[in-house]
């Protein structure tokens, strides 16, 4: 998650942003929360990380074809694990 998406994530008024200015629907300039913007991106860090590490959808599917569910179930709680909520 960029800085970008977390404006417009914790701030519904901003629909523009430039460099670090952000602008409402009529183009004036508007104030965002430095502190808000940078706990949400602290906060769904875990997302990213998480996507990245999780096997492969090929990969899940011939763990379950050849060792099976309990086996598959057992690598994705490893990344749940590794980066938690």
């Amino acid at each position: 998650m960029n800085k970008h998406q977390a404006i417009y994530a914790t701030h519904s008024n901003v629909v523009t942003i430039r460099g670090d200015e952000a602008f409402d629907a009529q183009g004036n300039p508007v104030t965002y929360n430095e502190a808000t913007v940078q706990a949400y991106i602290d906060a769904n860090a875990y997302k990213e990380l998480r996507a990245k590490a999780y096997p492969s959808i090929a990969d899940q599917l011939d763990i379950l074809y050849h060792s099976g569910f309990d086996a598959w179930k057992s690598a994705i709680q490893a990344v749940k694990e590794e980066f938690p909520k």
